[in-house]
């Protein structure tokens, strides 16, 4: 642990326990902050944090130079990360770090010019399966790659929207926004920007639950060329049924697959043995339903290393803008039904 570094967590609902696990492997915890004044009280007794109820509160009476986790609902991540860098704060930000392009760029604004740096949590990159994919993309071992399958089907029961801010259009912002923005940053990451986009949505399953789709499929031009499909729904039935990314290049053919993105399920590859690729961590748990891969080990170690030497290559902010650019394509160009 290095005692000069100093965390708070703001929000303390479940993700955010799993932040509070891996970030005092390295520093402090010295504030967590929520309006529910329960749910704070719970995580600063188990943490030995102090406990704030909104967070003018905690800004107002806590020193800056700390690195703040924003870990709430995903329509007050803009505000709240703006706040904090302009109180001097670091900030990591839970994705999607927000729900408009527009509120995104303003959040990258204010990194530039009060000089704080800002990070946004895009876990499944550090799967096994997709950083060994990612090399052999950049390495250019597959040739070009002519097209795509990206398919996310999960499960999110009723329970799941009855009791919060989830289903809404102004804090959840949609099933791709919350449930599958990271899907959408690997396809950048892999494939670069999409150049068009036209699909359709509908809500069959959720009706009087959510403000917006539970089912969606959008086709997709890459800017390089590329054409593909993305078909996402969270109408899975009783569990999570598959996460998974298919590329189709020139030299060879790749599946990453699972529930999670966290198996290469095929793979051939020109010149090239299957590889025996190391196990990754277990998906985030969350009572009746469960997350992504849980790699939030990994981006804490990434956040201490950039906060420690700002030339280290980590997530860009002009990264992960994108995943919120391209959101807003497929939502433009895919009417509700």
């Amino acid at each position: 642990m290095d005692a000069q570094l100093r965390f708070a967590i703001i929000g303390c609902g479940r993700i955010a326990e799993r932040h509070a696990i891996e970030l005092l492997k390295h520093g402090q915890l010295y504030a967590v902050c929520d309006i529910i004044p329960e749910k704070a009280d719970l995580l600063a007794q188990r943490t030995g944090a102090k406990a704030y109820y909104n967070l003018a509160d905690l800004l107002a009476k806590e020193k800056a130079n700390g690195i703040i986790s924003i870990c709430t609902p995903n329509g007050i991540h803009a505000e709240q990360s703006i706040q904090c860098m302009q109180a001097g704060h670091h900030v990591l930000c839970e994705k999607p770090m927000a729900l408009s392009s527009a509120d995104a760029r303003k959040m990258i604004e204010t990194a530039d010019k009060t000089g704080q740096q800002l990070f946004v949590v895009k876990q499944n990159r550090f799967n096994p399966p997709v950083a060994f994919v990612k090399q052999l993309l950049d390495e250019n071992k597959m040739g070009t790659i002519i097209s795509f399958q990206l398919n996310c089907f999960w499960n999110r029961p009723p329970a799941y929207y009855q009791h919060g801010w989830q289903g809404t259009n102004n804090l959840d912002g949609g099933t791709l926004f919350t449930q599958f923005s990271h899907f959408i940053d690997l396809l950048y990451w892999f494939l670069g920007d999409v150049n068009s986009a036209s699909g359709i949505r509908s809500n069959y399953l959720h009706q009087g639950l959510i403000e917006f789709e539970d089912t969606g499929v959008a086709f997709l031009k890459m800017s390089n060329g590329a054409i593909g499909t993305v078909h996402y729904t969270i109408n899975s039935h009783q569990s999570n049924m598959e996460g998974s990314l298919a590329l189709f290049g020139e030299k060879g053919t790749v599946k990453i697959g699972g529930q999670y993105l966290n198996e290469l399920e095929y793979f051939s590859v020109e010149g090239m043995e299957k590889p025996v690729l190391p196990k990754g961590n277990a998906s985030n748990q969350y009572g009746f339903y469960k997350g992504s891969m849980s790699n939030h080990d990994k981006v804490y170690e990434m956040l201490v290393k950039a906060i420690k030497d700002p030339s280290f290559s980590f997530i860009t902010t002009g990264e992960t803008l994108k995943t919120i650019e391209i959101i807003e394509k497929i939502y433009a160009g895919s009417p509700l039904q």
